[in-house]
């Protein structure tokens, strides 16, 4: 199983590619999958894996929009601060 972020783009490299829009989707298709139940053992584990790496790439997306988030603050405040 994957366990950060470089890890899931090695035994998923399409995930990396993903928007975080389109991993959110898929990952909510797998855990539909999951808890439909009615797979193989087998199944069920690249299932739960895949969705694994589906939620690091929207972890991924949701910690870079926090830091652009972040940063344009940061740079609204400095910009306020040089005003006053």
């Amino acid at each position: 199983m994957a366990t950060n972020a470089s890890e899931a783009s090695n035994t998923h490299p399409d995930i990396a590619s993903l928007s975080y829009e389109q991993a959110r989707e898929e990952l909510v298709a797998v855990v539909s999958q999951l808890e439909a139940g009615g797979t193989s053992l087998e199944q069920s584990l690249a299932l739960w894996e895949r969705g694994e790496a589906l939620a690091q790439r929207c972890e991924a997306w949701l910690a870079g929009a926090q830091e652009r988030i972040d940063r344009a603050r940061q740079a609204n405040s400095d910009a306020e601060d040089s005003e006053s």
